[in-house]
C-alpha cells in the first residue's frame, strides 16, 4: 500500500494514519549506521547525536513523509511538464504567462513558492484580555498563532488592478501574519566603502569573524537552521521507510515534480523573512489591533494600542513608514458575552474609528478531537526555520511529546475566513493599489526620462548642493544615512517601496522597471546591500514577467544583475543568505522557460556549488536540481542534438556521493537510478562504457550502497530480535521482507531493464591487479 499523497497533508496539515506513521509506533528500532558519517553541517549541532522523534512527532515531518516521486506514480496527481518546448536555440513560444497561472496547482513547485513568499505582511497586536482568550483556547501565543495557517489560502477569487487599470483575478492569493514588532534586524553602520574582510568560507557557514555559526545572525535567516530541518526530516524518513516491507528505493528522479526535501529546503529559505530596511517585503501592510469582548473599556485600549504602535516603546524603526493600515477586530466570544452589547460597540467602532472594522464572532472554549463540529487546525507552511527546528528538538528531547495537532470548532475556522477574505478584498489590496497609483505618479515619474535623468546626474555630481558625503566615494547628494538605511521619507525608500507593492501585487513590468531605476542611485550611493537586493528582484521579476527573452537579452539583463546581486551580497555585504537566495531562484526560473535558458539556469547552479556557502544538505539537493535542470533540456532530431542527458547523470552520481558521505542512503540511491537510467538512454558508443574510471567510481558507490544497505538488514534482524512478545507477530512479518539491494550494485538489478546495451567498466591493467581475477570486475556486465 503507498504512503499517502504528499499535498492532502499540506491541505488539511491533520496526520491520516499512513504505514509510514504506523510503522514508527509500531516499531521502534535503532540504525546507528545511519548517522556514522559525521558533518560539518552546523556547529552547535555538530556533537549532538541525533535521537529518534517521538511517535507522536511524526505530524512534524508531514510535508514529507511521502516517499520521493510517490505522487508522480498517480495519473490524476501528477501534473502537466510546464518546461517550455522550445527549440535549443532559444527561439520559441512565450509559455511564462501559463506557468504563473497554473503555479497555484503544484503547492512545492518553485515557482509557486516564490509566490507565496513575496506577499503583503500583515501584523497582529493585541490586548491583554485577547491574550487571554486565546490562552484559553488553546493557543499560547495568540490571535497570530490562530490566524496564521488560515492567511495563507486567501478563500475565493481576490481581484487586483494593474497599474494601467486593468484587473486581473487570482486563486490562490496569501498574506501571512506576523508578530507586531517581531523580527527585527537592525543594519550595521557604514563608514567606509567596503565590509571587513570576511573568513574564509566552509560549507554551511560564511560569517564574519566571531560570528555563530549555528546562532542568529545579522540577516535574520541562518543557512545552518534550513539545512537542520531539512536534514531532520532526510534522517526521519530513513527510520520510516527502512521499516517498510518496500523501500521507496526503486525511485528516480522527477523532472515535473520537486523532491519533497528540495521543497522543504526553499519554503523554508523564504520563510521567516526579516524585517530589514533593504527590501520591504517584511514590512507591515497592515496590522491587524484587537480586543476582545471582555475589555471594559474597548474604545480606549484601542487608542492606546494604536498610539503604542505608531510613536510609543513598540512603535517600528525610522526606516519603516508607520502609515500602514489600521484595522480594527473586536473579538466576541459566543458563549459567554452579549451579542447584542458586542454589535453597539462594533458600531461606535466605526464611527470612531473608521470603516476598517470586523467583529469576529468565535467559541471561548477548546476544541478537541472528540467534539462533533471539530476540524484539524492545519499547520503553518510558512513557518522559520528556527520556529520549526525548536519544534523538532522539543520532540526529540521531551519523553511525553504529545501530538501537536490542534481542533479548531468548524463554525470558527468559517468566521475567520471570512474575516480574512473581507480584509484582504476590502481593505488590503485596495489600500496597497491606492499608493501604487500615488507613488507611481507623484515620486518615481520624476525620476524616469530625460528629466528624471539629468536629476540623477545633478545629484551624483554635486550641483546645487552643499552637503557633503558621509563616507569617502559617496554621492554628494546622497540621502543614504551613515546608520547604514534609508529613512523612510527619502525618495529611494519609497521607490523601493513601490517595487515591493507592485511585486506583491504581482505587477511585474511595474516591478522590473522600479527596481531597475533604483539600482543606479544605490550604486552612487555605496549602499550596497540595497543595490544587491534592488539587482535579485529586478531579475525575478523580469524573469517572472510574461514575454519571452533571447539569449541577448538575458546576458544584457539577467545576467548582469546576478552577477552584481551576487558578488555584492557575498564580497561587500558578507550576506550568504542573500546570494544563496539570489541564485537557488534565478536557477528555477530559467529552468522554467526552458530552451537555452537551462543552460543558464545550470550556470548559475554550478556558481552556487563554488561559492561553498552551501551546507552538505543544501550541496546535495542543488546537485540533484542541476541533474534535474540538465535533463529537461529538450532534444531535437533522430541524432538527439541539444541534449544535455550526459551532464545530468554526472551530476546525479555526484548526489549520490554527496548524499552516502552524509549516510542518507534513499536519496543516494535515487540519484544513482536516475544516472543509471540516462545513461541508458545513451547510444553505446556515448555511455559511461569507454570512461573506465568513471564507470569504476559508480560501481564503488553501488557498492557502498550494497554494504550499507545489508548492515541496515542486519540491524533490522537483531532489532525485531530484541522485541517483546506483544509484537512479535509484527516483527515476523518485518523479518520476512526481501533483502533491498542497490539497483547498481549487483549485476541484473532493477535497472537493468533501462538498459539499451550493457555498460561495461573498462579498467586498466594495474586495477585489474590490484582487484584479483576471482572479484567481479563491474555491476553492468
Amino acid at each position: 500500500m503507498p504512503p499517502p499523497d504528499h499535498d492532502s497533508f499540506s491541505r488539511t496539515g491533520s496526520l491520516p494514519a499512513s504505514p509510514v506513521a504506523a510503522s514508527v509506533l509500531k516499531f521502534q528500532k535503532s540504525r546507528q549506521s545511519l548517522n556514522d558519517v559525521s558533518s560539518p553541517l552546523y556547529n552547535s549541532e555538530a556533537s549532538l547525536p541525533y535521537r529518534r522523534s517521538h511517535p507522536s512527532a511524526a505530524s512534524l515531518y508531514a510535508s514529507t513523509l511521502s516517499p520521493p516521486a510517490s505522487r508522480s506514480q498517480s495519473p490524476v496527481g501528477r501534473p502537466v511538464s510546464r518546461i517550455g518546448t522550445r527549440s535549443v536555440f532559444g527561439a520559441g513560444v512565450n509559455n511564462a504567462l501559463a506557468l504563473v497561472s497554473s503555479a497555484g496547482d503544484t503547492p512545492g513547485d518553485p515557482l509557486n513558492l516564490i509566490l507565496h513568499a513575496f506577499v503583503p505582511h500583515v501584523a497582529v497586536y493585541t490586548s491583554e484580555d485577547t491574550d487571554v482568550l486565546l490562552k484559553e483556547k488553546g493557543f499560547g501565543r495568540g490571535l497570530w498563532e490562530l490566524l496564521r495557517p488560515f492567511g495563507e489560502r486567501v478563500q475565493g477569487k481576490v481581484i487586483i488592478r494593474d497599474s494601467i487599470g486593468s484587473s486581473r483575478t487570482f486563486e490562490d492569493y496569501s498574506i501571512h501574519f506576523v508578530q507586531f514588532g517581531e523580527g527585527i534586524v537592525h543594519p550595521e553602520p557604514m563608514t567606509a566603502g567596503l565590509k571587513s574582510a570576511q573568513a574564509p568560507r566552509t560549507n554551511g557557514v560564511s560569517e564574519k569573524p566571531g560570528d555563530s555559526a549555528g546562532g542568529p545572525t545579522r540577516q535574520g535567516i541562518a543557512i545552518s537552521d534550513v539545512e537542520a530541518v531539512v536534514d531532520r526530516h532526510l534522517n526521519f524518513a530513513e527510520e520510516s521507510f527502512f521499516s517498510l516491507p518496500q523501500s521507496p528505493t526503486h525511485h528516480g528522479l522527477d523532472i515535473d515534480v520537486p523532491s519533497p526535501y528540495y521543497a522543504l529546503y526553499l519554503r523554508r529559505l523564504l520563510s521567516g523573512l526579516p524585517l530589514t530596511p533593504h527590501e520591504t517585503f517584511a514590512h507591515p501592510v497592515a496590522c491587524v489591533i484587537a480586543i476582545s469582548s471582555r475589555n471594559q473599556a474597548p474604545i480606549d485600549t484601542l487608542r492606546r494600542l494604536y498610539a503604542e504602535s505608531s510613536t510609543g516603546d513598540k512603535r517600528l524603526p525610522s526606516w519603516v513608514n508607520a502609515e500602514f493600515l489600521r484595522y480594527y477586530v473586536l473579538i466576541h466570544e459566543e458563549e459567554r458575552d452579549d451579542i447584542t452589547r458586542s454589535m453597539s460597540l462594533f458600531e461606535q467602532m466605526k464611527r470612531n474609528l473608521g470603516l476598517h472594522c470586523h467583529l469576529l464572532r468565535i467559541r471561548g472554549t477548546q476544541s478537541v478531537a472528540t467534539d462533533d463540529d471539530s476540524i484539524p487546525l492545519p499547520r503553518s507552511e510558512w513557518m522559520s526555520a528556527s520556529e520549526e527546528l525548536a519544534d523538532l528538538r522539543r520532540s526529540e528531547d521531551q519523553e511525553d511529546f504529545e501530538d501537536p495537532t490542534r481542533y479548531i470548532f468548524e463554525s470558527d475556522a468559517t468566521a475567520i475566513r471570512t474575516f480574512i477574505r473581507e480584509m484582504v478584498t476590502q481593505s488590503i489590496i485596495p489600500t496597497m493599489e491606492r499608493n501604487v497609483s500615488v507613488w507611481n505618479d507623484q515620486v518615481a515619474s520624476r525620476r524616469r526620462g530625460l528629466a528624471g535623468r539629468f536629476a540623477g546626474l545633478t545629484k551624483r555630481w554635486g550641483f546645487g548642493t552643499t552637503s557633503r558625503p558621509a563616507f569617502p566615494g559617496q554621492s554628494p547628494g546622497s540621502n543614504y544615512d551613515t546608520l547604514g538605511f534609508y529613512r523612510q521619507d527619502t525618495p529611494e525608500a519609497i521607490i523601493r517601496k513601490l517595487a515591493d507593492y507592485a511585486f506583491m501585487l504581482r505587477d511585474w513590468k511595474l516591478a522590473h522597471s522600479t527596481y531597475d531605476l533604483l539600482r543606479s542611485d544605490f550604486n552612487n550611493d555605496k549602499a550596497w546591500t540595497y543595490y544587491a537586493a534592488a539587482n535579485e528582484m529586478s531579475a525575478i521579476s523580469l524573469l517572472i514577467m510574461p514575454q519571452n527573452l533571447s539569449a541577448k537579452s538575458r546576458a544584457e539583463t539577467v545576467d548582469t544583475a546576478f552577477e552584481a546581486a551576487f558578488y555584492s551580497y557575498i564580497t561587500r555585504c558578507s550576506a550568504p543568505y542573500g546570494a544563496l537566495r539570489c541564485l537557488a531562484l534565478g536557477l528555477e526560473l530559467l529552468r522554467l522557460r526552458g530552451g537555452s535558458s537551462v543552460d543558464d539556469a545550470a550556470k548559475w547552479g554550478v556558481r552556487l556549488l563554488e561559492s561553498k556557502i552551501l551546507g552538505p544538505v543544501g550541496d546535495a539537493l542543488i546537485k540533484e536540481r542541476l541533474a534535474i535542470c540538465y535533463a529537461s533540456k529538450k532534444c531535437m532530431g533522430t541524432r538527439s542534438w541539444g541534449g544535455r542527458r550526459r551532464k545530468s547523470a554526472m551530476c546525479s552520481v555526484l548526489g549520490a556521493e554527496a548524499w552516502l558521505a552524509q549516510s542518507k542512503y534513499i536519496q543516494a540511491q535515487r540519484c544513482l537510478n536516475a544516472a543509471r537510467k540516462m545513461y541508458s538512454e545513451l547510444p553505446s558508443e556515448h555511455g559511461i562504457d569507454g570512461f573506465s574510471y568513471a564507470s569504476a567510481f559508480m560501481l564503488g558507490i553501488g557498492k557502498q550502497l550494497n554494504r550499507n544497505l545489508d548492515a541496515g538488514d542486519d540491524e533490522d534482524g537483531s532489532a525485531i530480535d530484541d522485541q517483546s512478545e506483544t509484537i512479535d507477530e509484527e516483527s515476523e512479518a518485518l523479518d520476512m521482507r526481501g533483502r533491498r539491494i542497490s539497483a547498481l550494485g549487483l549485476p541484473g538489478g532493477n535497472g537493468a531493464s533501462l538498459e539499451t546495451a550493457p555498460l561495461k567498466a573498462q579498467l586498466d591493467a594495474s586495477e585489474e591487479e590490484k582487484q584479483g581475477s576471482g572479484e567481479a570486475q563491474d555491476d553492468f556486465g
